[in-house]
């Protein structure tokens, strides 16, 4: 799968998670898996934004329960540093508050930790490359909850949105990265990114983990 990485180089991973049993089986696993590196490691949520400025790694492997404070709030603060790393939520257990909460944080993509390796692998590929994941288990109760908060009706926000606005929208809905939608509609990655910018404003969302979600859950309506 082409990722997001400059010249075919390795995905690189942040492993965080506060059990070191864990931690040594997610680093044994990936190791050995072609395209991917353990950047490093942290047991903490102030070790995950340290090492994320320190390594810049392609994705962080972020467990939401940690000693020092919650995944959620390293995961804000990481999507607030200048750098391209992206997160990846890995859990045991998944509440809906959980869930939301993770996606509002600006996670890119929440996985359980009973996931199989080829899945993780895959999971992580596809962050990598600019996608959003969401575990099939959860995806229907993040939908409901995402129709719950919404301040505004759905169709009066999806009317904000001019024609390629929603092209763009329902494409970040399959998974595609920029690259992809820019080719599928004819535009520079650069003009895709303006009209996703533009769309997340009028939506009121701040991920397109967000947006898809939206979308799936309001384009029929």
């Amino acid at each position: 799968m082409q990722t997001s990485t400059p010249e075919n180089r390795p995905i690189r991973v942040l492993v965080v998670d506060d059990h070191e049993v864990v931690r040594i089986g997610l680093r044994s696993l990936l190791s050995g898996q072609s395209g991917l590196e353990i950047a490093g490691e942290t047991g903490t949520a102030a070790g995950a934004v340290a090492e994320t400025i320190r390594l810049q790694p392609d994705v962080v492997l972020l467990d939401i329960r940690l000693p020092d404070a919650s995944g959620f709030e390293a995961c804000r603060q990481i999507q607030k540093l200048p750098t391209e790393a992206r997160v990846l939520v890995l859990t045991s257990v998944a509440t809906d508050e959980i869930v939301f909460e993770a996606i509002a944080a600006g996670a890119d993509g929440f996985l359980f930790k009973e996931i199989d390796a080829v899945g993780l692998v895959e999971a992580i590929q596809r962050v990598a490359a600019g996608q959003s994941i969401l575990d099939p288990a959860v995806t229907r109760r993040v939908m409901n909850r995402v129709k719950a908060i919404s301040e505004t009706p759905a169709k009066d926000k999806l009317d904000l949105l001019s024609a390629q606005e929603r092209r763009v929208l329902a494409l970040v809905a399959e998974g595609k990265t920029n690259k992809e939608i820019a080719m599928d509609l004819g535009l520079s990655d650069k003009t895709v990114k303006n009209y996703l910018s533009n769309l997340l404003d009028k939506l009121q969302l701040s991920r397109r983990s967000q947006a898809a979600a939206f979308f799936a859950q309001h384009a029929t309506k």
